[in-house]
């Protein structure tokens, strides 16, 4: 038995999961109010002790196991749940292997520094002559009163060269330590007759400590004092602790608040961050002057699916300029343009299952001098963002004149392939009339602008005789009886031996009207893991998927790896019936979670009308899209089943 199987084995779900939920047995399983959003008069989260797992039929609509659970719980990624487990379940990890062992050591090390740094630099705030005009500014200039400042570890880097190197050396770290965490740059020599060059990275600046969503110091965010200084933020250069496309600014901070309030507001600056924490909007995070990343989105989503972009003016509003709605803010503040990339959230917001709304600030103000003007005005900005599409729709109709033929054939033609990115019909459709009548147009003018792509031919997978069975396969009637672990697993096995299937299934799934591919299609902790591992490994270039997966394992994965491998090392060499195995196996499972979520969507419409619960409405819209994902999944499944007994 695998360590992950053995803590699973030891801890009773239900008795986990009661201690943040009150349930009551509902039959075999049972029900309660879901923890991760607002309650409604119908208890909607479900445990099945059967299966070891949850799922809430609420707005979350969001399931797994106890790993699942403990991770949206504590906002944890899956390394962290396992070992939290494992301690409740009193089952010991396999110890760390040298290297990873040495790893944490040095990064251990590298965090202590940084805290040194956070203690010198604010140091320098509070206590020196130099540092009193930087803390009038942060008193009278940006409103911030010193519970705040002491809070967020505000500080103050001295107008010298040399000050943290002499500081930091003095203390017994080395230069290595300082170049390795970014706090010392060097400078190669232009010729070996002169030594390189070792001066401090931040000179006359305030200092933001940047945190991750543990509180762990990462590194350094810097703003210029003299105004003559460039460029006005500076951040800590890429190192083994800092990746600025990996951190959210204030998400320690915001964290409890966006689960509370079940929303993320994302600015652009640490200080409108810091500005909105202080007059009580603590939900409020920063990407750090870069373009939002859907791993940014992915860690908020672990918090709330509810995420709203608070973009300036001249990020967002009448500067507009498409390209594929691109729209980048020239600033010499940023060290890399914020790109508000409709289509790109679009795709965001569909794979996530999120809700991203935009909203655009009055002209010229940023979020901490509207809050600090009027607490409430930044309250209605907040509750009025729009949905993508139709900011995107109304920001090309402001000043334009809309009852020109052109401009509403320019408009349509730009916002209509939007439309057409939306997953959802009813959506795009009440889109597309929201667009007509801010045009004035019939709707049916659209019919020709927006012809919906062709729809590639399905593959004929079978393209010469043969017998249908796949090796190391669930073909055939097999699949129908294999618990959905097992079928969780045979789908991994293959992707984990071949990541660039990934694309092929998604192309296949969308060719029948389905989502792609994605993590919902896994119950258990461990297997949503693995799978956003092949994820990654897809979107980075530095090596391999499948190098980069197996080096990025933790020792409780890697059993589980070389388990589920073992089971494709007689993989078919027909690329073509792998893939129909593949899918089939895919669509299995999601037919056998969804007769389980209509069953017991069924009963709570049942509760919902005896409680007259005013969400029965919305329960009802609920059971009409699972019905109509039914109907897609037996026409699809029916496909692939026809074509294997061929």
């Amino acid at each position: 038995m695998s360590t992950i199987d053995e803590i699973k084995n030891r801890i009773d779900i239900v008795d986990l999961i009661s201690e943040t939920v009150q349930l009551r047995r509902s039959g075999k399983n049972y029900t309660g109010f879901c923890p991760f959003h607002s309650n409604t008069k119908t208890p909607a989260f479900v445990v099945f002790p059967e299966t070891g797992t949850w799922r809430c039929f609420g707005q979350c609509n969001e399931g797994g196991d106890i790993f699942g659970f403990v991770m949206k719980k504590e906002g944890w990624d899956f390394s962290e749940a396992l070992s939290t487990l494992a301690e409740r379940a009193g089952v010991e990890l396999k110890p760390l292997t040298p290297v990873e062992q040495e790893a944490i050591e040095e990064h251990e090390h590298l965090r202590n520094l940084l805290e040194d740094a956070v203690t010198f630099y604010r140091h320098n705030l509070m206590n020196t002559p130099a540092g009193k005009p930087v803390l009038d500014y942060l008193h009278t200039k940006r409103g911030l009163n010193d519970a705040t400042i002491e809070a967020f570890g505000l500080g103050y880097a001295p107008n010298a060269w040399e000050a943290g190197l002499k500081h930091f050396t003095s203390k017994g770290y080395d230069q290595a330590d300082l170049i390795a965490c970014g706090l010392l740059t060097e400078r190669e020599a232009k010729d070996d007759s002169e030594p390189a060059t070792i001066y401090d990275r931040f000179r006359n600046r305030i200092m933001f400590p940047i945190r991750d969503e543990r509180s762990r110091m990462t590194g350094f965010g810097a703003r210029i004092v003299n105004p003559n200084d460039v460029p006005k933020f500076l951040n800590s250069p890429q190192t083994v602790l800092f990746d600025k496309s990996h951190i959210l600014y204030g998400l320690d901070r915001a964290r409890k608040e966006i689960r509370s309030q079940d929303q993320a507001v994302i600015v652009e600056g640490y200080l409108d961050v810091i500005a909105l924490h202080q007059e009580g909007f603590s939900n409020a995070v920063s990407p750090m002057g870069t373009a939002l990343s859907e791993y940014q989105l992915r860690m908020l989503k672990r918090f709330s699916r509810r995420i709203v972009l608070a973009l300036d003016a001249d990020a967002a509003g009448d500067k507009a300029t498409l390209r594929g709605l691109d729209v980048a803010r020239k600033a010499l503040d940023r060290e890399a343009d914020p790109v508000f990339d409709a289509r790109g959230l679009l795709g965001s917001e569909g794979r996530l299952k999120a809700d991203i709304r935009v909203t655009t600030l009055p002209e010229g103000l940023d979020p901490d001098e509207v809050v600090f003007q009027d607490v409430e005005q930044w309250r209605r900005i907040v509750a009025e963002a729009r949905p993508i599409v139709v900011h995107v729709m109304e920001t090309l109709a402001r000043e334009q004149d809309i009852e020109d033929a052109k401009v509403k054939s320019s408009i349509a033609n730009q916002v209509l392939p939007l439309i057409e990115d939306v997953p959802d019909a009813v959506e795009r459709e009440a889109y597309r009339q929201r667009l007509a009548r801010l045009l004035k147009v019939d709707e049916r003018a659209f019919t020709e602008i927006s012809q919906p792509i062709p729809r590639r031919r399905r593959p004929n997978f079978r393209q010469g005789p043969g017998p249908s069975r796949v090796e190391g396969s669930v073909a055939g009637d097999l699949a129908m009886h294999t618990s959905p672990e097992l079928l969780e697993e045979h789908v991994l096995s293959v992707l984990l031996r071949r990541p660039d299937l990934v694309f092929r299934v998604d192309r296949a799934l969308q060719e029948n009207g389905l989502n792609r591919l994605s993590i919902d299609d896994f119950q258990t902790g461990d297997h949503q893991a693995l799978l956003q591992l092949v994820d990654e490994s897809l979107k980075q270039d530095h090596s391999e998927p499948q190098l980069f997966v197996q080096n990025s394992l933790s020792l409780p994965l890697m059993d589980l790896v070389d388990r589920l491998l073992a089971k494709t090392d007689q993989l078919d060499p027909n690329e073509d019936k792998v893939l129909e195995d593949l899918v089939r196996t895919l669509l299995v499972l999601r037919q056998r979670r969804l007769f389980q979520e209509i069953e017991h969507i069924q009963f709570l419409m049942e509760e919902a009308q005896l409680v007259e619960d005013q969400n029965v409405a919305e329960i009802q819209k609920t059971m009409m899209e699972y019905i109509a994902a039914r109907s897609r999944l037996d026409q699809a499944l029916g496909f692939y089943t026809s074509h294997m007994i061929q």
